[in-house]
């Protein structure tokens, strides 16, 4: 078979915009065919990574849309909802469309408009995807999120320090990201002295809402090289489902999705977590940044927050997460956020990542649904 690989990506700026979902899509759109150098009637498949643009702005039936509006008919379309991991599932439905041999030429675009909706609003939005029973009883994504950043501390020892140092780092390497929504660097003291919102967890722990969207070029790599001397293959991709209720988890601090995609992306790449150069975690909340550094197998159980500590994930770290600034830095646009995940571990292997570049010829995404109710795990190589 084939590899698959992936020869252009766009990001819009990400923030509050004025435009509205279609218009960020056709933005994100046309910059990867530019970028890809591809001409619209070459797209044979066009997927759209999009959580809710119905229950956000009424908006539905946005893939044929944005078909339309890059001139890339008669391409198949098909809209990828997976909650918050919809960029990741996106980016799964593309390496599949093309591994198998359906397509030579796929487009993907994530893309979420949010911030028209107050802050409750968009909670519930998001809300939604939790168990019935949870819902009922007001569960939320951030009160789910300090329990477990609670358990953890007190589980492994951890100082509540340490998960603002988490935000202390995204943020600076946000400064360095052009399209990150916030662009400003903040004090541990400022992290650790913000409102509480789900306690242990403060304002600064969790990220915000965010409008945006990002897009990838995937074909074979034979037709990769009739474009470009210089692309990227996906190596391995893996994606698992948790149990929907929370609570029925053995261990909350381990999100078996994670475990499990990655256990599949890294068998398929033929790598270890070790081989890895740089990763792009979902950090919607500061704890998940640890959960996740360790069930990838980057650390042990209970040591992520001690990486964290020692600097090992720092961008001149051994092993730099989060380089774009992570969603806490650069927003959470929530079918854009597992694109753009991508496209930062592309910009970073083809060395397009400016002030923030570091020396890496593998990259893995993790991009997580709920609270780790589905997730979808990519290696990406640098060929060039």
């Amino acid at each position: 078979m084939d590899s698959v690989a992936v020869i252009g990506a766009s990001m819009t700026q990400f923030g509050q915009r004025d435009a509205w979902i279609r218009e960020l899509l056709a933005e994100a759109g046309q910059a990867c065919l530019d970028d890809a150098g591809v001409s619209p009637d070459a797209i044979e498949h066009l997927y759209v990574s999009n959580m809710a643009s119905g229950e956000f702005e009424g908006q539905t039936g946005v893939p044929n849309a944005l078909a339309h509006d890059l001139s890339a008919l008669p391409a198949y379309t098909a809209r990828i909802d997976q909650t918050s991991s919809s960029g990741g599932a996106g980016i799964y439905a593309a390496w599949q469309s093309v591994a198998s041999g359906a397509s030579d030429m796929t487009l993907l675009v994530g893309g979420e408009k949010m911030t028209h909706r107050t802050t409750a609003e968009a909670t519930d939005v998001i809300a939604s995807l939790t168990h019935p029973v949870e819902y009922k009883h007001g569960v939320t994504l951030p009160s789910f999120a300090g329990l477990t950043a609670r358990l953890y501390l007190d589980t492994y020892d951890a100082p509540r320090e340490s998960l603002g140092k988490v935000a202390v780092k995204n943020h600076k390497n946000g400064v360095d990201n052009p399209h990150a929504q916030f662009r400003k660097e903040v004090d541990l003291d400022t992290v650790l002295d913000s409102p509480i919102v789900a306690d242990p967890l403060r304002l600064y722990d969790f990220c915000p809402i965010t409008d945006g969207s990002a897009a990838l070029m995937f074909c074979p790599e034979s037709v990769a090289r009739e474009y470009t001397d210089e692309y990227v293959v996906v190596s391995g991709i893996g994606g698992a489902t948790d149990t929907h209720v929370v609570h029925e988890r053995a261990d909350p601090t381990t999100m078996g999705g994670v475990v499990n995609s990655s256990e599949i992306a890294y068998e398929m790449a033929d790598l270890e977590p070790d081989d890895i150069d740089v990763a792009e975690l979902h950090d919607m909340f500061t704890i998940l940044e640890f959960l996740q550094s360790e069930d990838l197998g980057f650390f042990e159980k209970g040591e992520g927050w001690k990486a964290v500590e020692d600097g090992v994930t720092d961008r001149d770290g051994d092993l730099p997460i989060n380089t774009s600034g992570g969603l806490k830095s650069k927003g959470h646009p929530l079918g854009a956020s597992g694109v753009a995940q991508a496209y930062e571990i592309y910009a970073q292997l083809m060395g397009e990542a400016g002030d923030r570049q570091v020396d890496a010829e593998t990259g893995l995404a993790c991009n997580v649904g709920g609270f780790g109710n589905c997730v979808t795990t990519t290696i990406m190589e640098a060929r060039r």
